[in-house]
């Protein structure tokens, strides 16, 4: 008897470390293959956001607050570590609103924040931002580049030779946005949709979740970290997501443009946008040559198939975002995948 041969997506990027790190992969038959997606926002920020904050960062009258994992991300000709042993006045913070006590403690500063992320984190930056204008802090902005997971699975579904047969859905992102948003992956894709914990037994519940679906032929969107997602979502955190921003196209790094996938600031908001306070020509382009991140983003190659994987790419010489984040899928494979290679 011939056994059908399956592709799940894990959307997260956690997902992906954490299937890594478990060795998970060891204990899946060869039938099953495992995709990463779109869901590490470091990843998918596009060089030229990139290249704007390098050249914001170089200005005397700013301080660059942002998380950890955004440093390292190498633009068109530097990063923002290679700006801050420039000089550049760069700062790691934990929470954005962290920045807001640096933007007191500076007032005679300009403070920006990085704003990258998914749902998980764009409502803390909203009621950062409202914090900031009730408080009339107005040396404070962000920098936004957040985006929406929802549409850019619908742009995935779209994509031409697709082989996706269920999505291992992100825990995180969906205790905000609640299973509901996905249920057009199940009504009009007919893809078979499960919301996983990250624990290892989160992740083989959920697979098997995922392959019962398929065996029986009933798509749906089901819920396995029931313990934090619910169908509804968290509403308050919905709430000041749409008081302070609202949707709009969005470039994804080695993708492109995903039609409503992004955030902006809404008019009454406009004055925190650091995208319109300072009118740089930072977004100059140049394709990071053989870089495959993009097309491993989407599920058409894994890092072993780009010939820069542990060669030329490396955490220590990241050619592309996807080698730069802790959950980048180039960078759990170089550090799990290949400790397994040489374990057997």
């Amino acid at each position: 008897m011939t056994i059908k041969k399956i592709n799940l997506m894990e959307v997260c990027g956690t997902h992906t470390m954490a299937i890594a790190r478990f060795g998970l992969k060891k204990l899946f038959p060869k039938e099953l293959t495992m995709l990463s997606g779109p869901g590490c926002p470091v990843c998918v920020t596009p060089e030229e956001d990139i290249n704007l904050a390098i050249e914001i960062s170089k200005r005397k009258d700013v301080i660059i607050t942002t998380f950890g994992d955004m440093v390292k991300v190498p633009g068109t000709f530097s990063s923002l570590e290679k700006e801050k042993s420039n000089g550049a006045d760069i700062r790691i913070i934990y929470s954005p609103i962290d920045a807001l006590d640096i933007a007191a403690a500076n007032p005679n500063k300009k403070i920006i924040f990085l704003g990258v992320g998914f749902e998980t984190t764009s409502p803390s930056i909203a009621m950062t931002v409202k914090i900031a204008k009730k408080k009339k802090i107005s040396n404070f902005y962000v920098l936004p580049m957040l985006k929406t997971i929802p549409n850019a699975l619908e742009a995935i579904l779209q994509t031409k030779n697709r082989k996706i047969d269920g999505f291992l859905l992100p825990g995180h992102v969906s205790a905000i946005i609640g299973a509901k948003a996905y249920k057009f992956i199940a009504e009009k894709y007919k893809i078979p949709c499960v919301i996983a914990g990250f624990e290892a037994k989160d992740i083989l519940d959920s697979i098997k979740m995922l392959v019962d679906q398929i065996k029986n032929k009933k798509p749906k969107v089901e819920i396995q970290y029931s313990s934090v997602v619910n169908n509804e979502g968290n509403i308050n955190a919905q709430k000041v997501l749409d008081d302070v921003f609202v949707e709009n196209d969005s470039n994804w790094r080695g993708i492109g443009i995903i039609p409503k996938s992004g955030l902006k600031f809404k008019s009454e908001y406009k004055d925190f946008d650091a995208s319109k306070i300072f009118q740089l020509e930072a977004r100059y382009f140049k394709k990071q040559s053989g870089c495959d991140c993009g097309k491993i983003l989407l599920g058409i190659k894994n890092p072993k198939q780009c010939f820069l994987f542990a060669k030329k790419c490396t955490p220590s010489n990241p050619i592309g975002p996807c080698m730069v984040s802790s959950e980048g899928a180039c960078a759990a494979e170089y550090r799990y995948g290949r400790t397994l290679e040489l374990e057997n």
